[in-house]
């Protein structure tokens, strides 16, 4: 392909699309759960994730996979985690069979905080999205977006 190529300009426009359709929502929430719960976005969805997790064999994550799923690097991940542990709302802890292991768990402080911002989160992201769809251009990424399944976090 090359840079006038059809195809790449229309890949090119739509991710210029998906990116606005991102940047939109994301800021529509970060307003919302900083306003309401002193949240940003990132720590909403790292509480999320680990919130997941479950304490039986194998139901850790490492933290390049909790990086992966909050989609930041490995050392961002472990600044934001080290920013809410100071906050109580998170705590880690040594792996048991394997010292060099870290894991992470919410704290009963870090699940009521969410619990009481999914729903702001939740509404904000329905708002967000409503008001994206009245655009022409970003409709039908709406409708993917609405019809899509959460990839599983892999073990």
């Amino acid at each position: 392909m090359t840079a006038t190529d059809p195809a790449l300009t229309a890949a090119a426009q739509g991710w210029c699309a998906l990116s606005l359709l991102h940047g939109r929502i994301e800021a529509f929430i970060e307003r919302a759960l900083q306003s309401r719960h002193d949240l940003s976005v990132r720590e909403y969805s790292l509480l999320d994730v680990l919130s997941r997790q479950h304490d039986d064999e194998g139901g850790h994550l490492q933290m390049k996979q909790v990086a992966d799923a909050v989609v930041l690097s490995q050392s961002a991940t472990t600044r934001l985690v080290s920013r809410l542990e100071d906050r109580g709302l998170l705590e880690r802890y040594l792996c048991p069979t394997d010292r060099r292991g870290i894991y992470t768990n919410v704290t009963d402080a870090g699940l009521e905080l969410l619990a009481e911002a999914r729903p702001t989160h939740d509404t904000a992201l329905r708002e967000a999205l409503d008001e994206a769809a009245r655009d022409p251009e970003l409709a039908p990424l709406v409708r993917a977006v609405e019809t899509l399944k959460a990839p599983r976090v892999s073990a």
